[in-house]
Parts: structure tokens; sequence; C-alpha cells
């Protein structure tokens, strides 16, 4: 007989540290539903999340490389998913709730656009006499309005805890506590691990696909990263001569265990020292909790430095994405000369929303080869 829902989250309470978010103490849903039979209210929300059209369509969104470059480079759809291993590894560890951890992780990045940050960037910049374009702000945005599958509400009509998570770079006044009645600083410990899982995933991860794609070499990383320099001592060490690949990818896991690690750790004497019971406490915490250690910190700022001098604004990497964003720029503009020519969902919000955020909305749902094909479909060439 399978276990029913609320059997599931009497199972929490006990395996579940005091400050972690228990699945049955949700603030609940913005329209009212039956609750599911046999998943709790988080798994539920994850299932919405990754039968999502917003989902299926990172797989052909930028990470770094413009989608399509190579087979082995990751997209959207795979950082997503890589950063939902990491941080239910940690919520493992710390004895949160793993299932609100993993929907936070796979939903973070709903919302963002073609062609990565600099797609971004360039929607902010196109939108700022229209309140500006933010990729947290836009997945809480696709999966409170813009989702269309229910018939009863737009969006997928999370619950607030998972909303919550979403909108880890809003100003104070926009969180969403200010919704309900709960003026929070912070947020669940779930939402701060599945951001900094995010963080620990993306730099690693960045540093793997240059490598594959010849921009950076080991050789370097040796001589202007500890923390490759130190993993890969440790690789050899126990190990030995691997082949090429073998190497790389165990120096990799190496570098992120090292992190989880030390954040494992570091958030463990933080919480003890914040003496913080229960999840809204967490919340009225003035400070974050999941931390790197200052050591850590450090590191890390040094790869992330040498990431950005080598990978990010490199010439393979800058060109590409240089003259993709103009494309995406290109159209925008027509779509504001042509409403019309928006789909059928974004034209029903014009009056509701005004042009300029229904274009937006319309755009930053597309994966990247719609944009390229669109253009050439409405412009004549891809520049």
């Amino acid at each position: 007989m399978p276990r029913t829902r609320q059997e599931l989250e009497q199972l929490e309470r006990p395996s579940l540290a005091p400050f972690a978010q228990l699945s049955g103490e949700t603030r609940g849903r913005a329209h009212s539903e039956v609750s599911p039979d046999w998943r709790t209210e988080y798994q539920r929300d994850r299932d919405r999340v990754i039968h999502s059209r917003a989902f299926r369509r990172l797989e052909y969104k930028t990470q770094v490389f413009l989608n399509g470059t190579g087979d082995h480079l990751r997209t959207r759809l795979t950082h997503t998913m890589e950063v939902a291993a990491v941080a239910r590894g940690i919520a493992r560890a710390l004895r949160l709730n793993e299932d609100l951890t993993e929907t936070i992780a796979l939903a973070h990045d709903l919302g963002h656009p073609p062609f990565g940050h600099r797609g971004e960037h360039v929607l902010d910049r196109l939108m700022k006499d229209h309140g500006g374009f933010e990729h947290n702000r836009q997945s809480l945005r696709v999966v409170e309005e813009l989702e269309q599958k229910y018939p009863n509400f737009s969006g997928l009509n999370l619950t607030w805890e998972v909303r919550e998570g979403l909108v880890k770079h809003f100003p104070a006044g926009d969180h969403p506590s200010k919704r309900r009645g709960f003026a929070a600083k912070n947020s669940a410990l779930e939402a701060q691990v599945a951001n900094l899982a995010d963080e620990i995933t993306y730099y690693s991860h960045d540093l793997d696909d240059g490598l594959d794609a010849g921009l950076l070499n080991e050789a370097e990383l040796k001589d202007r990263v500890t923390v490759w320099r130190e993993a890969a001592r440790k690789v050899k060490r126990e190990h030995g001569d691997l082949p090429d690949e073998c190497r790389r990818y165990f120096i990799i896991r190496t570098m992120i265990d090292g992190q989880v690690r030390d954040v494992v750790l570091t958030t463990e004497k933080l919480i003890a020292r914040a003496k913080v019971q229960n999840a809204d406490e967490v919340r009225l915490y003035p400070r974050l909790l999941v931390q790197y250690s200052p050591a850590r910190r450090k590191l890390n700022r040094e790869m992330r430095k040498y990431l950005y001098q080598n990978l990010y604004f490199s010439k393979q990497v800058d060109e590409a994405n240089t003259r993709a964003v103009r494309i995406l720029a290109e159209l925008f503009q027509f779509y504001i000369a042509h409403p019309r020519a928006i789909g059928e969902s974004s034209r029903q919000r014009l009056r509701r929303e005004g042009l300029h955020r229904a274009v937006c909305d319309y755009i930053a749902g597309m994966t990247d080869r719609y944009v390229l094909q669109e253009h050439t479909r409405l412009l004549g060439t891809r520049g």
C-alpha cells in the first residue's frame, strides 16, 4: 500500500532538522487546490516544474557557449539538473527538506532568456524604461503567470516556499513574504542552499566546458587557480596518471566535493551560532546562514576572476554572443513595431501588461535557435 501524503509529512518531522521547512507547514498556494494523495506538496511542485514548457525549453538555451556549439557542452537544462543534484546533496547533509531544495533548484532558471547572461543584459537595457528585466524575477513570473496549463489559474500555482526561493535577488520590499503579512529578512535554508549550489555548479562546470572547448588549458590552471592545483594534486596522489578525460572529470569532482564539504561544515557552525529553532526564525535572521568559509570564498574569487578573463570574455565566446544578442535586440525592436507578430498568448497580455512587457515575455521564453529562426524569417538574415 503506497504511503499517503499525510504519512509522508509525518515521516519528515523526526528525520529533518528543526530549522528545516516541513511540507506539512507550507503557507500554501495562491489558488486553493485539493492536496495530492501520494505526494507531499513540494513533490507536486517539483513535478509541475519538470512538466512545464519553460523547463523543456532550457535544453536549447545557452549556458556559456551558444546552444549547438558542441555536443558535450552544457546547456541551461543540463546546468539546472547539475544544480539540483548538488543542492539535494547539501540539503541531505544538513537534514533540510530535499524535495523543496530540489524544486527551487529545478525552477531557478525558468525565466532565463536566450543567449545566457548577455541576453539578460540586453533585455534589461531594452526594458530600462519599462520595469527592467532580471531572470530571477522572470522565473517567478513564469510560474505565477506565463505558464498556461491549468483551467482554473495562470502559472503553475506553486507553494509559497518555492516561490520564495526564486526571489533571491529581489530588493527587500519585493520579497513575497510581504504578500502574506510576514516580513522576512531572508529565505528558508532550502532556498539558500539552492542559491549557493548554483554558484558551486556553474563555476566548476564552466571551467570544465572551457577545457573541453580548448579555450583553457590545465597547465595554466595549475599556475593560476589554487583550487584546481590542489584538486589536481589530490587526484594524482590517489589515482596516479589517468587518461585526460578521466583526470579532468576527477579534478572537477574533487573541486565540487571540496566546496560542498566547506559549505556544509561552515553552515552547521553558523546555524548553531544563530540558535534558530524553526524555518521562520531562519527567515527573520538578518544574515545568510548557508555560506562558504572566508578562506573558500577567497579561493572562489580567484577562480571567478580567471574565468572572466580567460573564458567569459574570450574572443570565441564574446564574438558569438555579441552577434547573437544583436540579433535578439533587432528582433525585439521588430516586435515593438509589429506587435501582431508575437505569439497569441503574448498578444492577449498586451492590454494588461503593456507592449514592451508582452514582447519581453515572448522573447525571454524563446530558445536560442528559435530567436535565430525568427530573425531570419522576419528580417531576412542572421546578421
